[in-house]
C-alpha cells in the first residue's frame, strides 16, 4: 500500500514570554505550515520531563503510593516517578526515584517507551517502565511535598484499581496499563513456548516408539 507524503510544520522562531524557573516556561512560537500560512503566535510549554516506573517484587506484589496531588481531586494512586535532573537518562532517573522514593532497586528495566503530553504544545515527554524482581534495599529518602503511603497489590488488585479510575494522571494510567500489558504478553509468549516444547517431546517419544517397533 503506498502512503500519503505527510508534510511536518516548521518552526521560523521562538521567543520566551513567560519564565517560572524550571518548572515552567512558555514560549511563543511563528510555525510555517506546509502551504506556506504562517501562524505568528503559536504558544508552546515547557515543564520538567519525567521517568515514571511500575515497579514489581519477585513474587508479582506491585508497588504504589497512595498520594495527594495539587491538581487531583482527593487522592490517587500512583506509580512512583520525578523529573529528569539535567542530563540524566531517563533510566538513570528511574533508577533514582525507585531508590529515592521507595527504597528499591530493580536489575531488570524494561522501557514502555518515551511520550509526549501534548502533541501541539510539547509541554514535557514522560518516559515509562517497568521494573521487574524489585527488592527493598533502604528506607526511602523522599524530598516529596505531598501527603503520601506506599501500598502493595496483588495483580488482581492493581487491575481492579486501573479499570475502576483509581490512577488519576494520564500518565500513570498509561505506564500501569502499558505495564500489565507487557506482563501479559510474555506470559503467552512463554506458554506457547511450553507447548511447543511439549509437542516436541511427544513428537520425539512418537519417532523413537516406531523406530524401535520397526527395528524389532
Amino acid at each position: 500500500m503506498n502512503s500519503k507524503k505527510l508534510r511536518a510544520w516548521e518552526t521560523v522562531s521562538r521567543k520566551t514570554i513567560l519564565d517560572h524557573g524550571k518548572f515552567l516556561k512558555v514560549e511563543n512560537h511563528v510555525v510555517k505550515l506546509p502551504d506556506g500560512l504562517i501562524l505568528p503566535d503559536w504558544p508552546w510549554l515547557i515543564i520538567p520531563s519525567a521517568a515514571i516506573v511500575l515497579a514489581v517484587t519477585k513474587d508479582e506484589q506491585f508497588l504504589c503510593f497512595r498520594q495527594t496531588k495539587y491538581a487531583v481531586q482527593g487522592t490517587s494512586l500512583a506509580p512512583v516517578g520525578g523529573m529528569l535532573e539535567p542530563n540524566e537518562a531517563p533510566l538513570e532517573a528511574a533508577k533514582r526515584e525507585l531508590l529515592e522514593e521507595m527504597g528499591y532497586v530493580s536489575e531488570d528495566w524494561v522501557n514502555l517507551g518515551s511520550h509526549l503530553l501534548d502533541p501541539n504544545r510539547g509541554i514535557a515527554t514522560m518516559h515509562l517502565f517497568l521494573a521487574l524482581n524489585a527488592r527493598k534495599v533502604a528506607e526511602p529518602n523522599s524530598d516529596d511535598l505531598e501527603d503520601q503511603e506506599l501500598v502493595v497489590l496483588s495483580r488482581s488488585e492493581i487491575e481492579k484499581a486501573l479499570s475502576a479510575g483509581e490512577f488519576k494522571v494520564l500518565s500513570w494510567s498509561a505506564v500501569v496499563a502499558m505495564a500489565l500489558n507487557h506482563l501479559y504478553l510474555s506470559e503467552q509468549q512463554s506458554l506457547a513456548k511450553a507447548r511447543i516444547t511439549m509437542d516436541s517431546d511427544g513428537e520425539s517419544v512418537r519417532v523413537s516408539r516406531e523406530n524401535h517397533e520397526n527395528s524389532i
